[in-house]
């Protein structure tokens, strides 16, 4: 059976048939869809995990009894769970574990681009990266057996363009047969005492050395052999590229990104005259090379910000010259062959992200904005509460860094309001320990949870306040402020933000009180929200002044419109109202109405 699958879909469908039987991760772009496919088999244990480190530490402690198991996330997501993966890789585990990280390079919807190639090394843990689809779902296999052949976890690393392309894949029913889940007393391999990890760290590097030969014959590694004048070492989707681009020249493909290759990239080096490596982001495999004694050509010409594309690589295979003349270019063109993409002469204009009309983080950050604080922000939908026309926050480092980084802020003698701002997921994945230190060590700031009782950003995924799990089942509601009362937070405040006179009490009772508060701006996701009245409004244009008030909530619902005379009045797109209502509280003139 076949079908058309993504990146994520055949991750999720390789995990059903080859027999993980737990599942956790944390939502975050590109990986999420992986554990939401995998969440419709009831043969797989699946959850949405409070963060990355919690979503790992349950599928080791569930490989602990030798099943199979699985942990998503994002890059940024490894940062978080880097910890038990540290250890983990020291113990060992008894069944098969996976760790899937999806890079994005190019930062369509990340703060950063960092290359999770270097955990492999840095952990000492094997690496593999997919080409496509179907490599996807078949590296599931090949990483849980090699996981439990060598007692180690195993990552697999994805791509924005790996995890969101689709591709053929060829499916077939759930073929591993379910172990019974028995946990083995192993003190000396589980126990991270430094009696027991001293011997474990020798066990490390004796498996280290066993992976480095196990990589050279590892069947996705292999050499594609054509012209010898150049030869390419390349992985993930960039081997992709490298196919369409260089058609004429040989190819080391790597599979196994970690441990090197050694044997086998010296064989290949040996059969070709000149190397180049194409790969995204970090010289990962470049500077090994060097180690060899070999020495790639073309290494200034390869990004290192950003995505690699056709177009790139064509640029660089035009300006790639050897021996004195330019590399091979075919002079009989198959009529199969694409032709070569050339940029569109039409210029777009630019659509930078908003708000959702009817969003209820709007009101929170257009009325910060008369109390001057530093705003310390957090990875949301909220984020945007940076951009224009609302432009009100200072600084966003990681998940739960709102919380944590304000309170840096507030501890350095400044003296403005300081403020922290942070989603209810995202409070629940890592800002709870950041309000502890307030509790603990004190701090003049205020918090804002804007609680909107789901994931939005990723998909409006569940979490352990929404009540549900990854299945949909009921579960118990964690409660934002009773965390805040067990952290030592004396002042809790829940209110409503779309009404504007009690958000803006609030917000100006809080930031002029001396002790720490936390405010819960509690109002359901506007996209979620399927049982309210849809209240949709318009502007009465004898009575709009075209003072602009409603413009600045940057409300994509509400327009500038100019009149006949050169003039502009605002207008409402009702196809987009949401009916909130922010805008016709705040205009002056009474020229909204429903």
């Amino acid at each position: 059976m076949k079908k058309l699958l993504s990146g994520n879909e055949a991750i999720a469908r390789g995990a059903y048939e080859y027999g993980v039987k737990v599942a956790c991760g944390y939502p975050g772009t590109p990986s999420t869809e992986i554990l939401e496919n995998i969440s419709q088999y009831s043969e797989i244990y699946s959850e949405w995990s409070p963060n990355e480190k919690v979503a790992l530490e349950v599928a080791i402690g569930a490989a602990m009894t030798g099943i199979r198991t699985m942990a998503t996330m994002k890059h940024v997501g490894l940062n978080v769970a880097s910890d038990p993966l540290m250890t983990c890789s020291y113990t060992g585990i008894e069944g098969g574990l996976v760790v899937v990280v999806c890079d994005d390079p190019g930062m369509h919807s990340s703060q950063n681009e960092q290359d999770s190639r270097n955990y492999a090394r840095f952990a000492k843990v094997p690496l593999f990266e997919p080409s496509d689809s179907q490599e996807a779902k078949r590296f599931i296999r090949l990483a849980l057996d090699t996981s439990e052949r060598f007692d180690t976890p195993v990552i697999i690393r994805s791509t924005t363009r790996i995890s969101h392309s689709k591709g053929v894949v060829s499916c077939s029913k759930r073929s591993f047969k379910d172990r019974e889940a028995v946990y083995k007393h192993k003190p000396e391999k589980y126990l991270m005492v430094p009696l027991y990890a001293r011997q474990r760290r020798v066990a490390l590097e004796q498996r280290l050395e066993k992976l480095k030969a196990f990589s050279n014959s590892f069947v996705e590694n292999k050499m594609i052999m054509r012209d010898s004048l150049l030869g390419i070492v390349t992985s993930s989707i960039s081997y992709q590229y490298v196919e369409e681009t260089f058609r004429e020249a040989s190819i080391l493909k790597i599979g196994m990104s970690y441990p090197f290759p050694d044997e086998l990239i010296r064989k290949f080096s040996e059969q070709v005259k000149n190397i180049l490596v194409v790969e995204e982001l970090d010289p990962f495999m470049t500077e090994h090379l060097k180690t060899l004694g070999i020495v790639p050509i073309g290494e200034e010409l390869i990004p290192r910000i950003g995505e690699l594309n056709p177009d790139i690589l064509e640029d660089i295979k035009s300006r790639l010259k050897l021996n004195g003349k330019t590399l091979a270019v075919r002079t009989k063109v198959r009529s199969k062959d694409r032709k070569k993409i050339t940029p569109s002469s039409i210029k777009l204009p630019n659509r930078p992200p908003v708000l959702c009309p009817g969003c209820p983080h709007r009101s929170v950050f257009y009325l910060l904005k008369k109390y001057k604080p530093v705003i310390i922000g957090d990875i949301g939908c909220y984020s945007l509460g940076g951009l224009a026309p609302l432009d009100n926050m200072d600084a966003i480092i990681c998940m739960g860094a709102g919380i944590s980084a304000a309170v840096g802020v507030a501890k350095s003698g400044l003296k403005r309001p300081v403020v922290g701002v942070i989603g209810d997921s995202t409070f629940f994945h890592s800002g709870i320990t950041g309000l502890l230190n307030i509790g603990y060590n004190g701090g003049d700031l205020t918090i804002i949870v804007l609680d909107n009782r789901v994931t939005a950003m990723t998909g409006h995924q569940e979490h352990p306040g929404s009540g549900k799990t990854l299945k949909g089942e009921d579960t118990f509601k964690a409660s934002i402020e009773r965390f805040a009362v067990a952290a030592g937070i004396e002042r809790v405040k829940v209110f409503d933000p779309h009404d504007m006179e009690e958000t803006k009490k609030m917000l100006e009772q809080e930031i002029k009180t001396s002790s720490p508060s936390l405010l819960v701006a509690r109002r359901q996701c506007i996209l979620t929200d399927r049982d309210r009245e849809i209240r949709t409004f318009q502007v009465v244009p004898d009575k709009c002044k075209a003072c602009g008030n409603c413009l600045k909530l940057g409300c994509p619902a509400i327009e500038k419109n100019e009149t006949e005379d050169k003039n502009w009045l605002a207008s409402i797109n009702t196809s987009l109202c949401s009916g909130c209502s922010l805008c016709v509280q705040l205009c002056p003139f009474d020229a909204i109405e429903r």
